[in-house]
């Protein structure tokens, strides 16, 4: 009887495992497929997310470049228009173009000639002999008494140089005041808006691909792998694409199959590629772990049972039932126990080994999602039961400490009001995504019904980790860690218009004195450390009161709010100057500096005026300041 009872389980779990088995195939191949659709979606969707904002930051950083080149001409223009002298001097040209920041200054007299110039060659210059240079003869023929010009960065006339030049019509007398800017920053955004710089910053799995080709032409126009290849298979051919927007196998280069994502953005497909082997071998690894944990479950049976069938079956039955049944209503703590009989005994023992499995399962669970490698953890309870189901992986996921996790998991209430609490943690942005600690940061899914929960916790910190490194990165300067121009400008926007009543607020622009001297003279290590340190100054100001950031260049600006009135303000930027005096920055090894800068601020107590007429206003009192000395502050004043 033993004999054919083993038998006969033999056969029944084996047909099980292998039906298991191959439901367990299915399950994950498509599984598989499902993942990697969901991975390569997510990477074409940050694909699209840097384009946009690389394109967005593009347009933001020229418009603010070209309001503050219009701001430098038409400083230039009130300069030359008040000393007459300088507009014939090189020289004096030369040192006003270092006083503006600007490569260029030119002065165009009502004949269209450049008359006198910072870079001498360009006297002589016949405006309307070239394209670049006529276009800014129509602000000679203007009625308008503000009429000014931003042309395009392209090569200029003089020298084929890339250049991008701004003028103004003088006000005094017939005539134009021109600058010039090499566009170095708008050339080096459009550099990191193409594909493969963006490709090149996206880590890929071992043979994977992206890449974007023309909806129009079909022609391959970035790649991960760079463009020095044929592009001639299947898989990167468009009408074999656009077949391939909810995934498909293509036959790639040398035969090899593709699983292939692509996804349409305006006129291109965003693409991503994987070899087929490479998501079979996947496949049959997870299929391996799986037949051998279920061997082993078998083997594990099997044993088990023969050990059983060994015992008397006989006696003690209704006994066994009493005590099966007390477990199913969910007391798991009954013990089976029937005497006067050594193969019950042996048999109410495997019972009770059974019951401590059962309670044990998540551990077995846990195991296999270890074997995935997935960073998942699930739970279960019935409400009004005492045990709770949790997977191993639950409390590393909820950071539950080794003494408070025996309490949780023997009661469902207590669990239940844990998990509350901690569905109070949602992260900031997120819907699902919650906080546990610092450095901590989980997905939890929940389906609950009368009867009771079931949840699966993931891991998503790095993700969390890496969106708000991008964040920072995104908003911050990188050489010096203050705030970007662009992201400044929006916050202080917002400090502005909710600011109490009864306060006062002020922008304040500042130019560092003498930085290309400092440049020229000890090398850009040494001005980089000079930046560094007055922006370690900037920093040490209270941020209660103080938000700082990096225009560009040597130039920088705060605003300083929540204060009581204009005293208050002059106080922090006396003390703000204070605390540059004291800072002495070593630019060799016998020369040390205390930072010199140049300042101009203009301060509001009205939520409703404009944060880039203050900007505007401090900008002018930067100017003034700079232009009668140095190493100080001045107020804007109308």
């Amino acid at each position: 009887m033993q004999k054919t009872f083993i038998k006969y389980v033999f056969v029944i779990v084996t047909a099980a495992i292998f039906l298991i088995l191959f439901f367990n195939l299915l399950f994950t191949f498509h599984s598989l497929e499902t993942q990697q659709f969901e991975t390569f979606l997510a990477k074409t969707e940050q694909v699209i997310h840097t384009l946009e904002t690389n394109q967005t930051e593009l347009e933001m950083m020229n418009e603010n470049l070209d309001e503050d080149y219009l701001t430098r001409a038409k400083a230039a223009a009130y300069v030359l228009d008040r000393q007459q002298e300088v507009s014939m001097d090189v020289e004096q040209m030369q040192y006003l173009a270092e006083l503006l920041n600007v490569d260029e200054v030119h002065l165009i007299d009502e004949n269209g000639i450049i008359v006198s110039a910072s870079v001498s060659q360009y006297i002589g210059i016949d405006m309307d002999d070239h394209e670049q240079t006529r276009a800014f003869l129509a602000l000679l023929e203007s009625e308008e008494e503000e009429a000014w010009l931003i042309q395009d960065a392209m090569p200029n006339a003089a020298e084929n140089k890339i250049m991008k030049y701004v003028g103004v019509a003088r006000k005094t007398q017939k005539g134009v005041v021109q600058v010039g800017f090499e566009p170095t920053r708008q050339m080096e955004a459009e550099s990191r808006n193409t594909y493969e710089y963006i490709f090149s910053k996206f880590p890929t799995d071992v043979g994977e691909e992206l890449f974007v080709v023309d909806r129009t032409s079909g022609k391959v126009l970035g790649h991960s792998g760079g463009m020095d290849r044929e592009f001639q298979a299947d898989c990167y051919q468009l009408d074999r694409l656009m077949g391939s927007l909810q995934g498909d196998f293509i036959q790639g280069e040398s035969g090899r199959d593709m699983y292939v994502v692509s996804r349409e953005y305006g006129d291109v497909l965003i693409c991503a590629a994987l070899p087929g082997d490479i998501l079979l071998g996947k496949l049959m690894g997870n299929t391996f772990n799986t037949l051998m944990y279920l061997l082993f479950v078998e083997m594990a049976v099997i044993l088990l049972l023969n050990y059983l069938v060994q015992r008397k079956v006989i006696d003690g039955i209704h006994h066994i039932i009493e005590n099966l049944s007390a477990i199913t209503k969910g007391n798991l703590d009954t013990a089976v126990s029937v005497g006067g009989n050594r193969e019950f005994e042996q048999l109410s023992e495997g019972i009770n080994t059974m019951v401590k499995s059962l309670v044990s399962i998540s551990n077995r669970i846990s195991a296999i999602i270890e074997i995935s490698g997935i960073p998942l953890g699930a739970f279960e309870y019935k409400k009004g039961d005492g045990h709770v189901f949790v997977t191993s992986g639950v409390k590393g996921l909820l950071e539950i400490s080794d003494e408070r996790a025996p309490v949780l998991y023997k009661n469902a209430a207590v669990f239940d009001q844990y998990i509350r609490d901690t569905l109070e943690n949602l992260a900031e942005g997120e819907k699902d995504v919650y906080q546990i600690s610092e450095s901590k940061y989980v997905r939890i899914h929940m389906s609950e019904t009368a009867e009771g929960c079931l949840g699966v916790i993931t891991d998503v910190t790095e993700d969390m980790m890496e969106k708000k490194r991008m964040q920072y990165e995104n908003t911050h300067d990188p050489l010096t860690g203050l705030y970007q121009y662009v992201y400044f400008k929006q916050l202080a926007a917002d400090i502005l218009k909710n600011m109490s009543f009864g306060t006062v607020s002020a922008i304040v622009m500042l130019d560092l004195d003498y930085f290309k001297s400092i440049n020229d003279t000890f090398g850009h290590n040494a001005g980089d450390q000079y930046l560094q340190g007055f922006s370690a100054v900037m920093k040490s100001m209270p941020a209660e009161h103080f938000l700082t950031a990096r225009r560009s260049g040597d130039e920088f600006c705060m605003m300083i709010f929540g204060c009581g009135g204009k005293e208050e303000i002059i106080g922090w930027l006396d003390a703000f100057y204070e605390a540059l005096r004291k800072k002495q920055i070593p630019l060799s090894e016998t020369e040390v500096r205390i930072i010199s800068a140049s300042g101009g601020f203009a301060w509001t107590a009205d939520s409703e005026d404009s944060i880039y007429e203050l900007l505007s206003h401090a900008d002018e009192a930067l100017y003034e300041v700079k232009r009668e000395t140095k190493g100080r502050y001045t107020e804007y004043c109308q």
